[in-house]
């Protein structure tokens, strides 16, 4: 099977789209077109480079070539993670509990789904590492986000009770225990969500990719099982790790609250 080449000007005709979006946010007074437009085109700009990293990469087929790649997105998703937040810790603290989440879940999931379930010779494959571990640092990295963002704002919303709790003897960790629980069901939501319509609603992109590659529709979507199964993972890891250290700096070691380390 043959796939349909893109012409520069077919991508610019959906480019358009884009900027003519840009222009109706600028008529209802969104104020989202530059952060729409510069999203754009640094999507543009960014997968061109990695379609020539990848290509040098595949190339090369070194491992120290793919662990340095890896390195590289899992920085870019901790500065994405650490500017997302509303309320972010101050110091290293801001970007390293993000980054730290994302590696330790992101990082042995898929090294868990290389070498255990699809056992790529050698599991460090880029043809296969490379895409699974973006795929997870992706969506990990929404949903650290979204639950620290939500831990820290309702902290701050809730400060007084959170006082008021702590002065009726309980510990930090009660005191925020129901702010926990929510962090981590807003963080998981859009997973759910996305495997509840897949197949359904939605044909996700890993999926696409391959049939539109000619590979027949039960490997694709066996793959495309296996990767939702990894993300779904990966994302509930990030999360436990992530939310539980931002909750534990919340307090200092005599259980009081420390909002002062946070940036808003």
């Amino acid at each position: 099977m043959n796939i349909i080449e893109l012409e520069p000007w077919e991508l610019a005709l959906a480019g358009a789209l884009v900027v003519a979006l840009a222009s109706c946010t600028i008529m209802a007074g969104l104020g989202v077109a530059k952060p729409l437009l510069i999203a754009a085109v640094r999507m543009v700009l960014q997968l061109s480079l990695i379609g020539l990293v990848l290509r040098e990469l595949l190339d090369a087929n070194n491992p120290w070539w793919v662990g340095m790649i890896a390195l590289v997105m899992l920085a870019f998703a901790g500065r994405e993670v650490s500017a997302r937040q509303k309320y972010r810790l101050r110091g290293i603290w801001g970007y390293g509990i993000g980054t730290g989440a994302m590696f330790v879940s992101s990082f042995a999931v898929s090294i868990f789904g290389l070498a255990a379930i699809v056992r790529a010779d050698p599991w460090w494959d880029p043809r296969y590492a490379i895409p699974v571990l973006g795929m997870l640092l992706g969506n990990t990295m929404t949903a650290v986000a979204l639950s620290i963002d939500r831990l820290t704002a309702s902290a701050w919303q809730s400060r007084e009770t959170i006082e008021a709790r702590l002065m009726l003897g309980e510990s930090g960790r009660q005191a925020v225990s129901e702010l926990v629980r929510e962090a981590l069901r807003s963080g998981l939501i859009p997973v759910i969500n996305s495997m509840a319509v897949a197949g359904v609603v939605s044909l996700p992109g890993m999926m696409t990719g391959q049939i539109l590659a000619g590979n027949p529709p039960g490997e694709a979507v066996r793959y495309q099982i296996l990767i939702w199964l990894l993300i779904a993972a990966g994302c509930g890891f990030g999360m436990l790790i992530a939310v539980r250290m931002t909750a534990d700096r919340l307090f200092d070691e005599r259980d009081r609250l420390r909002l002062d380390r946070f940036c808003h």
